[in-house]
């Protein structure tokens, strides 16, 4: 109650005060529209604002605006002769900052006597390649999100078979697991462009972290897709995740600056050069202040980031556009002296290492109209750098004591890459072709010591010591070509899809056999009446192993992994969407997934599909690729648009996640959490107050309990518990259920808004098990540690006190913060 009541008084108090100054104020809405297909601009569209009589036409240009709006929430509609109506949904006016909107119209060829589809179906975002397995997510709907912190990572969890890390201690974190695959599993574009890192302190090799990079005043919507994928995105095995961006204001400088409970981040746009040029900007920074709340809550690790992020789009002429975007983030994760030695703050201390990252995307888009279609080519270049230290003692060791050293990893990921794509129409055929080439550089220098040596009274070894000592660089190029064809039939009621894609490499001994990443898909959808469709694909998907894999060398400065094939896997989905008004959505599917050539560890023989939910590193070892898996499922969806202030998300997901390991045997891995339940519910009331909740439940995950034995011999110098891998998996953690609530006011002035929000993650303070945790007694000063006998630590560990700590405390994170446009 003590954090409570302060919150409820602040936000009470600056309530009444803005209530005073506040008085009606309007705002601005702009934007553009093109055709989908030909992405040239509209003329003569018109736009309304909904539950209004106001509305603008487009220009000669393709762009509107309407103005004089009053301030709040509102529904925007676009329609054309010869064109499928559009509706943008819970588009948001404030006096602050003018709303930009871009509209993408679909020609509509229906007749009389066709199966009807001209009535508006906005909240419809399958197209011919991708019929199902799709969603969407506005920029409101992220904003907005309770427990969200604007982090456009977690807000994607709530769609259906996503799920996270829930056993980490503290909750989720940005691991999207999906349809019961892997972390790495996953790829993400930003505007076409493909962007490695999308969180901080990333796990590499993997790509999940604890909170994200991307800026959400940036983003126009994120689509994310679970399968059918479409053939120009490689290396996606669970999901493709592009996110797409909007342009600076073209007629003035605006901006906004957020403060929240963990971070502050300014965003600045407008154009650059004359009011209405051909070129506008949008440029961000963020800083983390979580180093000042953490030692405020005693705890002992200071995590500290900044990221940048800029776009800058030049229409060349009136078919021609380039744009340059950037992101970056520097992550610091170090260490200080809590004031109370407890064991959990010991174990944090012991298991943890040092985090040095810095990572950016940078690249350049063209785009050029043509008859008939319109082609794309951008060249990019990301870069990871990752340095991790780990010693026996974090806290009390001498950090430049190299005997007591347990791990230093400095690696670097660097990728430099030429897309181009074509897209094109003729009739009824709809289709696209393209190529890529990336060049590949790769560096780590690695030392970790995985075991130490343990000997008996006698100096017989009864545990040898185990150690991983390594530089590598390596280069070479990967490559890749990809066509997709389109068409309706029957009067548009049948969709068919078929795209082929290759992918190669010079690296891997195999890598330039095109015929063994051959991969094919097909896509079916059929409208069984106006608002029924049915909807099939199959496909076939491959990913080259990670760099972390293909760089490994043994003792000996051998690349033992280039033998290894790509890892494939094959979906099989049906589903059924049923649309019963222009904004309700609700979607059946049934999916089923088959993996070959999965990657194993050939130190414990573990399937690499357990791996990437915790920081550092994974791959950086021998793999086999013998494993296998599969995961199967039922997922249901709804979505509700803004309708009468109201709008909600809801899905439930059944599933079955397996793998084998080197024994070839499947069993639950760790993602085979059976259920998730996800539920979000919005409200708009009167005065620019909008609440939100939001209730998520996912299955207890699998587990794998420690080897005691081992355990105790190894802890001193690894700092955390020794898995029994005899026993992957065999336990279960309980479920995970957490309530979130936010609220927001917003206050609109002549030229500015202020939004004052609180946001509570588990609100109804739910206990929630994460996984066990094994540690050695401290003593009570910190100064070393405790033992049965009161002598110094045995080498072997047999004289130290163990304690399993189980990590069932709730934890409530209390959010206040603010939103100032200008």
């Amino acid at each position: 109650m003590s954090l409570k009541i302060p919150i409820l008084s602040t936000l009470i108090l600056l309530t009444c005060s803005f209530s005073i100054l506040h008085s009606q104020n309007v705002g601005v809405l702009a934007g553009s529209v093109k055709d989908k297909i030909t992405q040239e601009a509209l003329i003569g569209v018109t736009l309304m604002v909904d539950g209004t009589t106001l509305g603008s036409v487009t220009d000669v240009n393709g762009n509107f605006r309407i103005g004089d709006i009053p301030a709040k929430s509102y529904n925007i509609t676009a329609s054309y002769l010869g064109y499928a109506p559009q509706t943008r949904f819970n588009v948001v006016v404030t006096s602050g900052n003018t709303n930009f909107l871009n509209f993408e119209l679909e020609p509509s060829s229906n007749t009389l006597n066709a199966v009807v589809i001209s009535e508006n179906r906005s909240v419809r975002v399958a197209s011919l390649e991708t019929p199902l397995s799709i969603q969407n997510l506005s920029v409101e709907e992220i904003k907005s999100n309770p427990g969200g912190n604007f982090d456009i990572s977690r807000v994607v969890q709530a769609l259906p078979g996503v799920g996270g890390t829930a056993g980490s201690v503290g909750g989720f974190r940005n691991d999207l697991v999906i349809r019961g695959g892997g972390p790495n599993e996953n790829v993400y574009y930003l505007d076409g462009m493909e962007i490695p890192v999308i969180n901080h302190f990333a796990t590499q090799g993997a790509a999940g972290g604890p909170t994200g990079i991307l800026n959400v005043s940036f983003i126009e919507d994120a689509t994310l897709a679970s399968s059918a994928f479409q053939a120009r995105y490689d290396n996606a095995l669970s999901s493709v995740l592009p996110f797409r961006q909007r342009d600076g204001n073209p007629e003035r400088f605006q901006g906004n600056f957020r403060l929240s409970g963990t971070e502050a981040a300014i965003t600045a746009e407008g154009p650059l050069g004359k009011k209405n040029g051909p070129a506008t900007f949008l440029a961000s920074a963020r800083r983390s202040y979580l180093q000042f709340l953490f030692s405020a809550l005693d705890l002992p690790i200071r995590p500290d980031y900044w990221d940048f992020q800029y776009k800058i789009t030049w229409k060349l002429n009136p078919n021609t556009t380039f744009t340059t975007l950037g992101v970056g983030a520097i992550d610091q994760f170090y260490f200080a002296a809590p004031k109370n030695s407890t064991p959990e703050n010991n174990y944090v201390l012991g298991s943890v290492p040092s985090i040095n990252q810095w990572n950016y995307t940078q690249g350049f888009a063209l785009k050029q109209l043509r008859k008939n279609g319109y082609w794309n080519l951008v060249f990019s270049r990301n870069m990871f750098d990752n340095q991790l230290d780990q010693f026996e003692d974090n806290f009390n060791a001498d950090q430049t004591d190299e005997a007591k050293r347990v791990l230093k990893l400095n690696s670097q990921e660097i990728e430099n890459k030429l897309r181009f794509d074509y897209n094109g129409y003729t009739g009824k055929w709809k289709y696209s072709y393209g190529a890529m080439a990336q060049y590949v550089k790769y560096n780590n220098s690695t030392f970790n010591r995985i075991r130490s040596e343990v000997r008996d009274s006698l100096g017989n070894i009864l545990q040898p010591a185990l150690s991983v000592n390594f530089n590598t660089d390596i280069n070479f190029v990967k490559y890749g070509l990809f066509g997709q064809i389109n068409r309706t039939l029957l009067q548009e009621r049948l969709g068919l899809s078929f795209g082929i894609r290759a992918d190669g490499n010079t690296f891997t001994t195999n890598g330039n056999n095109f015929l063994r990443t051959l991969s094919p898909r097909l896509s079916f959808s059929y409208a069984l009446a106006e608002q029924w469709k049915l909807n099939a694909s199959v496909g076939r998907y491959f990913k080259i192993p990670p760099y972390t894999v293909l760089g490994f060398r043994d003792s000996s400065s051998t690349l033992v992994n280039q033998d290894l094939p790509y890892t494939r896997t094959d979906h099989y989905v049906a589903g059924l969407e049923y649309v019963p008004t222009p904004t309700l959505r609700i979607t059946l599917e049934g999916f089923y997934k088959d993996y070959t050539d999965y990657l194993v560890s050939s130190r414990d023989g573990i399937s690499l599909a357990n791996q990437g939910g915790d920081f550092g590193i994974i791959g950086n070892e021998k793999v086999t690729a013998n494993g296998k898996g599969r995961a199967y499922g039922l997922e249901l969806f709804l979505q509700q648009k803004l309708s009468k202030s109201l709008y909600f998300v809801g899905s439930y997901t059944l599933f079955r996640s397996e793998f084998s390991g080197s024994d070839e045997v499947l069993i639950p891995s760790a993602w085979d959490n059976r259920h998730l339940v996800s539920f979000i519910l919005g409200k708009k009331f009167k005065r620019n107050w909008e609440m939100g909740l939001k209730w998520r439940f996912q299955g207890g995950a699998p587990y794998t309990p420690f080897d005691l034995d081992a355990s105790q011999r190894n802890y001193a110098l690894v700092g955390r518990g020794i898995l029994d891998y005899s026993q992957l998996n065999a336990q279960r953690l309980g479920n995970f259920s957490q309530f979130d609530f936010r609220l927001d006011k917003k206050w609109n002035f002549k030229r500015s808004t202020f939004d004052l929000f609180i946001d509570i993650q588990n609100a109804f303070v739910q206990k929630n098990p994460a996984y066990p945790q094994f540690t050695l007694e401290r003593l009570a000063d910190n100064s070393g540690w405790a033992t049965t006998d009161g002598q110094m630590l045995a080498a072997d560990g047999s004289n130290g006190i163990p304690i399993l700590l189980s990590n069932t405390e709730a934890s409530v994170v209390p959010t206040i913060g603010f939103i100032v446009e200008f």
